[in-house]
């Protein structure tokens, strides 16, 4: 049998740096009250992704970076 096989699509990304979260669903707001920013130390009610308290610009702003600093490890060949 000689039949070619089909490769899958790579998955798409959940994040790509420079675009926006979507925090719309309710499970991003702390109704309990306001807690520290894990990034800032700002008071704020949102959870991120890890149910972490977190602004959502702060949040991208540090997925950004990482994705900066994998990028830069992947050129230098230090991954």
């Amino acid at each position: 049998m000689s039949g070619s096989r089909r490769r899958r699509a790579p998955p798409t990304p959940e994040y790509v740096p420079g675009t926006l979260l979507g925090w719309n669903d309710s499970k991003h707001w702390d109704y309990d009250g306001p807690r520290p920013c894990r990034y800032c130390d700002i008071p704020t009610q949102l959870r991120d992704s890890h149910g972490s308290h977190a602004h959502k610009t702060c949040a991208e702003e540090a997925l950004a970076q990482q994705a900066a600093e994998a990028a830069d490890a992947y050129q230098n060949g230090t991954t």
